[in-house]
């Protein structure tokens, strides 16, 4: 609930429906309209207090903040998604020059005496 978060956070119950306002924090609702806090919400809103008290960030810099965490979250998930394929890509080439490997041919060939003579090319 907004009382319980607030003290959580060090905030005013006030400042919380400021932020939610500006699209800061998106609280969940119970089917009475209650504001619900989980403790990932009270993190960010520590976060946020940190940012606007600590290093005197405006709400509109946080919220451009906000927005630039997650899209590294996002890259970051692409990267480790294109890793991953990366990987399974190089383990199947790995597999493939294996099978090339094991199909050549281990005959033995004999070529008659003096024909693997190195001849002058000027001739």
């Amino acid at each position: 609930m907004i009382g319980v978060a607030a003290r959580l956070a060090g905030l005013h119950p006030q400042t919380l429906r400021m932020y939610e306002a500006k699209e800061i924090i998106s609280p969940s609702r119970s089917d009475g309209k209650t504001r619900l806090y989980s403790d990932e919400d009270i993190e960010m809103l520590k976060y946020v207090q940190r940012l606007t008290s600590d290093l005197g960030i405006n709400l509109s810099g946080v919220k451009m903040i906000m927005n630039l965490n997650d899209q590294i979250e996002e890259m970051d998930k692409k990267m480790e998604e294109m890793k991953r394929g990366m990987d399974e890509f190089k383990n199947e080439m790995v597999k493939e020059i294996d099978s090339v490997h094991r199909s050549y041919r281990r005959d033995i060939v004999v070529f008659p005496k003096g024909s693997m003579v190195k001849r002058d090319e000027g001739r």
